[in-house]
């Protein structure tokens, strides 16, 4: 993984959700990504334990599958989803930086297929996993 370049940066910073649910974008590589989000009060989902609700990990995990297909080097630079199924391990822990990292494992011509992993202090110990499918635009071979 590497450094994301400034143009790489601007894919949570030109994206409203992303700007407001705090998310930056960490590393970056062919067809691989990597997003955080910080602990905030206001993405709280059940206030007795202070748990950031589930729809802020799933934007999370499907913003990272996204920028994921983005940087794959076959892609001409559309994407949308189609697909995204997330199983939910264990809640995050409290005023903890939630990780998301999503990869490309397939493309075809039109889907890229992906996997993702978040979590909070261990990336052995997720707080979700999910596969997905998005629609992805190949380059054509030039002769």
């Amino acid at each position: 993984m590497v450094k994301p370049n400034a143009a790489q940066q601007a894919f949570t910073q030109n994206l409203p959700l992303c700007q407001a649910l705090g998310m930056e974008v960490t590393d970056v590589n062919d067809g691989e990504a990597t997003l955080t989000m910080p602990y905030s009060n206001e993405l709280i989902g059940d206030p007795t334990t202070g748990v950031i609700h589930g729809g802020a990990v799933s934007a999370l995990m499907d913003s990272a599958s996204g920028l994921a297909v983005y940087m794959h080097p076959e892609n001409k630079g559309h994407t949308a989803t189609i697909d995204l199924r997330i199983d939910y391990m264990r809640p995050a822990a409290p005023n903890k930086t939630i990780t998301a990292h999503a990869e490309v494992y397939h493309a075809t011509r039109s889907v890229a297929f992906l996997r993702a992993t978040a979590w909070t202090d261990d990336r052995e110990r997720p707080i979700a996993q999910a596969t997905g499918a998005f629609v992805f635009t190949k380059k054509k071979k030039t002769s």
